[in-house]
Parts: structure tokens; C-alpha cells; sequence
């Protein structure tokens, strides 16, 4: 689609973007891994916060330093840091998430000399007051640090612009993304993903002048929906994931929601008023649905994905996760009996991140929607 043709021109080749912004403005990238790294501290630093998702070439420099058993992701990371892809970053910020990310950080700190080097332990509890308290006390010490690394001052009147900011994005953003909900068939789902990979690579307030006139266009163009196949949420733990989408939408299905971190959950959650800004940014961090890393309740997890389901009119659920991610094969078999439970079919599927669809997966996907 013509309209989403410039997120699709980022998305393809984001270190070329990072570079041409880099030169332009003589700014600053800091890259992250993780959705919980915080957007609205970044933008108040002035810096281009900058999501890493892997790599699309072979890996071997890797292999040297992290076990075969290691994912994709983080050996994809890795991988591309050694070959010197990202001697562009000035910065990297390694959130507290699973076990491998956290030996990743270790391996970056001993081996990879390009940029400063942070780590943001946040809580991994999530249901206690004092979570809160400890989430915005993290926030504070990480401007506070992210500033002494840059050598400036981050004020607060930074911190309010640069919520503003994030949730006119979030909010034109889900706009968007409500409407694929109510009309499938008002865009692609490579459009959409495309989008979403974009907006966590582009300068912010480039990608806002982009997405809420898109949000306007499409609302108006696509008042109604005339789409009678199936509903499918997709879900799980993959990041680069365009094939994917293609191969649902050659069966005639349309994917109507989604529980990715490269998807609604990057998004999600405005950012609500506060005295103390840091402690509104925790709130909205603390509050959003969990990825597996985090803990918000024995069942959250799950519940939050029957409601969406039944919120979406969803036919089935289809889970892709990376390989040796324990996190999402802690989660994989509550969560299916949850949805058993409410007569949801799903399926689950294990890749690569890099792997490109195949015949096999083609079939797979097939005969899913054929069952439903």
C-alpha cells in the first residue's frame, strides 16, 4: 500500500536510516533490545532510540562466544556487533529480561568497545506497591545516568515533551491497529508490521508526522469491513516476522490482533498525568501487559489473551516463538490450556527469527485454518 511505502523503505534497511539521520543532524543513536527500555527518557535525551532486532546474515562470530542453544535473537544481535554493522550506535541499553539477554550484556561489555554500555535492572514482580516505587526509582537513576553518558542535562520539561510525544504515537498507533481490528481488510499485514518496525528505528517526531494523518486516512477510507474470513491473533516471541503475515493472508484469513513486543505491546499504554513524571512512566511500563521475562500474576498472561480473543471474535490463536526461548516455553502450556479451556483452537510453531517461511510451515498454516 502506497501510504505505508516509507515505513517499509526504514523497515528494509534501518542501520541505513540511522546512518543518514546520524549525519543529518549530527545526533546521537543509543540502541535497545527490548520494549522495556524507556522511549520518553530516550527522546528527552535528544538521542535516536534505536531497536536492534537481530540480523538477516549468516552467523558465525557469534558462535565463539554464546552456545548453539542460544537464540537467534541474541546470537543475531551479537553477530551483527562483531561484524561491525553497528559501529553506528553511540549506545546501547540492555533492559533486565531473560537469561540470555543478561549474559549478552555481559559478552557486549568485554568484546563490542563502540559507545557506552548500560544496563536497566527493572523489577521482575510487577504486582506489588513497591514494584511501583522501585520501577520509578529505576527511571530516575537511569536519566540521571543516561545523562552523565551524554553529558547533558535531561530536565524535566524534556521528560513532559517527550510523553506528549510517545502517546500521540501510541495513540495514533492503536488507532490503526483497532481498525485492523474491525476491518481485516483495510491493510496488509506486512503493512502494518512494517509500521511497527519503523516506529522503533525512525525519529520519533518524523514517524508522528507520518502515522496520525495515516491513522486519519485509513479511519476515513475504510468505515466499514466486508471481510467474512478467518480471525487470527498471532503471538509469541519473534521480532522480524513479515513472511509470516503473507503466508496467513494467501489462506484468506487476516490477522486482527497480536501479543508481540514488536507489535501492539510496544504501544500499548498512554502514559497518564503525574506529579512525578517518573513515577506516571513506571505506572505505564508496570500496567501494560507482560512479556514472559516479567510477572503480573500466575494466569495474566493467558487471561489477557482470552479477552483479547474473545474482544477480536478471533477463529484461533497462532503462536510463534524462537527456539530455545524459555520464557515463552514456560508460558506456552498454561496459556494453551486457558484457551483450551475456552474453546479457542491455537497452534504453536517454533523458528528461526531469521528463517524465511518455507513449504512446511506453508502447509502447517493451511491446514490450521482449513481445521477452523
Amino acid at each position: 500500500m502506497e501510504q505505508f511505502k516509507r515505513f517499509h523503505e526504514v523497515a528494509a534497511d534501518p542501520a541505513a536510516y540511522a546512518g543518514e539521520w546520524k549525519e543529518r543532524t549530527r545526533g546521537r543513536v543509543v540502541a535497545t533490545l527490548c520494549s522495556y527500555a524507556p522511549e520518553e527518557i530516550l527522546l528527552a535525551a535528544n538521542v535516536l532510540g534505536f531497536r536492534i532486532l537481530g540480523t538477516e546474515s549468516p552467523i558465525t562470530r557469534a558462535d565463539a562466544h554464546l552456545q548453539s542453544y542460544s537464540c537467534t535473537l541474541v546470537r543475531g544481535v551479537l553477530e551483527e556487533a562483531l561484524a561491525g554493522r553497528l559501529d553506528y550506535i553511540d549506545g546501547i541499553v540492555f533492559p533486565h529480561t531473560c537469561d540470555s539477554i543478561q549474559r549478552l550484556s555481559d559478552i557486549w561489555r568485554m568484546n563490542v568497545k563502540n559507545g557506552f554500555h548500560m544496563d536497566l535492572v527493572l523489577p521482575a514482580d510487577l504486582t506489588t506497591l513497591a514494584s511501583l516505587d522501585y520501577m520509578t526509582a529505576i527511571m530516575e537513576t537511569f536519566a540521571r545516568e543516561l545523562g552523565e553518558k551524554l553529558e547533558i542535562e535531561i530536565t524535566r520539561e524534556d521528560l513532559g515533551e517527550a510523553v506528549s510525544t510517545c502517546n500521540q504515537i501510541r495513540s495514533a498507533v492503536m488507532r490503526i491497529h483497532d481498525l485492523r481490528n474491525r476491518v481485516p481488510e483495510a491493510m496488509a499485514g506486512t503493512d502494518l508490521h512494517a509500521m511497527v518496525k519503523a516506529g522503533m528505528v525512525m525519529d520519533r517526531k518524523e514517524f508522528l508526522s507520518l502515522v496520525a494523518p495515516l491513522a486519519d486516512a485509513l479511519e476515513a477510507a475504510h468505515p466499514a469491513s466486508r471481510f467474512y474470513g478467518k480471525r487470527i491473533i498471532v503471538a509469541g516471541g519473534l521480532c522480524n516476522m513479515p513472511d509470516l503475515f503473507n503466508v496467513i493472508e494467501q489462506t484468506g484469513s487476516r490477522v486482527v490482533m497480536d501479543d508481540l513486543c514488536t507489535g501492539s505491546r510496544f504501544f500499548q499504554g498512554i502514559i497518564e498525568p503525574d506529579r512525578d513524571i517518573f513515577r506516571a512512566i513506571a505506572r505505564r511500563y508496570q500496567g501494560r501487559i507482560v512479556c514472559p521475562a516479567k510477572h503480573s500474576g500466575l494466569r495474566a498472561r493467558g487471561e489477557a489473551l482470552v479477552r483479547m480473543a474473545r474482544e477480536s471474535r478471533a477463529d484461533g490463536v497462532m503462536f510463534f516463538c524462537l527456539k530455545f526461548c524459555d520464557p515463552f516455553g514456560f508460558d506456552y502450556p498454561y496459556i494453551k490450556q486457558m484457551l483450551d479451556e475456552n474453546r479457542v483452537p491455537s497452534m504453536l510453531c517454533e523458528l528461526e527469527d531469521s528463517l524465511v517461511a518455507d513449504g512446511q510451515f506453508e502447509t502447517r498454516c493451511q491446514a490450521f485454518i482449513e481445521m477452523l
